[in-house]
């Protein structure tokens, strides 16, 4: 039998979670479910449920300078609120990037650090995340699909973000040496904007124990800790991101006149064959 969705509060994030991609966001976002708490974690919903375009405007509004930003001021408590706080608790990979922000908009919340480090890190982020998303006719056709037939811009938001994020102007800027900046950087902040008896130092070989004991929740009996978003998990739940960008676009296209719907197949043909990974 399928588990209900546990419900928010609509009180705004209860737990940030201080990681960054591919830091065992999954295996975390499973076990925040397990425990009660309303999670938004990117490939354990749908594509078409993220705001993308309120993640776009939430990246320009947090780095004004990255290319390509319209002029925004920076987002209040309500902003993040209507993207993330008035439907979740915990929100995990997508919103990594602005943890910072989000620690200060919820100060109330607590913040639980899980830290990689820095060589696994970054090998699994480039190979995963940063070279597809930068990847030219990879990014260029799904970027022109989704927002030409879906009205979403998955591809732009995720260049801005880690573009803001990484302080670059191009995706061939974002390397080792600013990769590393940008990795202690991020952590240092943390650690100095959050009180010590706010925050929970995570590692997720732990177990449940300590997370329980500083979300003061009770213990899951007979329930391992998850432990998942492996490389291949992830190029399986990848590509079935791919196919919603296909079938999505199939559907809106339907009605459309013939060489719309002729340009609209080609191209979601070419995209899945470019973004199999």
């Amino acid at each position: 039998m399928e588990k209900s969705k546990p419900q928010s509060s609509g009180e705004g994030l209860k737990v940030i979670h201080a990681s960054l991609f591919r830091m065992a966001t999954k295996s975390m976002a499973e076990a925040y479910t397990i425990l009660g708490y309303n999670v938004n974690h990117a490939l354990l919903q749908s594509t078409m449920e993220t705001k993308w375009n309120l993640i776009e405007e939430a990246a320009e509004a947090t780095w004004p300078k990255v290319p390509g930003a319209k002029p925004r001021p920076p987002f209040t408590r309500e902003d993040w609120d209507e993207l993330w706080g008035s439907e979740y608790d915990v929100v995990t990979d997508l919103a990594s990037c602005f943890t910072i922000e989000l620690i200060k908009a919820y100060p109330d919340a607590k913040v639980v650090i899980v830290q990689r480090d820095f060589d696994g890190w970054w090998k699994s982020f480039t190979t995963s995340l940063k070279d597809r998303v930068f990847a030219p006719v990879r990014s260029f056709i799904i970027g022109f699909i989704t927002s030409t037939f879906l009205g979403i811009r998955p591809n732009q938001s995720m260049k801005k973000v880690l573009l803001g994020f990484f302080d670059a102007k191009t995706g061939n800027q974002i390397d080792k040496v600013c990769g590393r900046k940008a990795y202690d950087e991020f952590f240092r902040t943390i650690r100095e904007i959050v009180p010590p008896e706010n925050r929970l130092e995570y590692k997720v070989g732990d177990g449940w124990e300590p997370l329980c004991k500083f979300l003061e929740a009770p213990v899951p009996k007979n329930t391992p800790f998850p432990r998942s978003n492996d490389a291949a998990a992830l190029r399986k739940e990848a590509n079935v991101r791919y196919r919603e960008f296909a079938v999505g676009t199939v559907k809106v296209i339907a009605g459309s006149v013939v060489g719309k719907v002729l340009a609209g197949a080609a191209c979601g043909w070419v995209a899945y064959q470019w973004l199999q990974i």
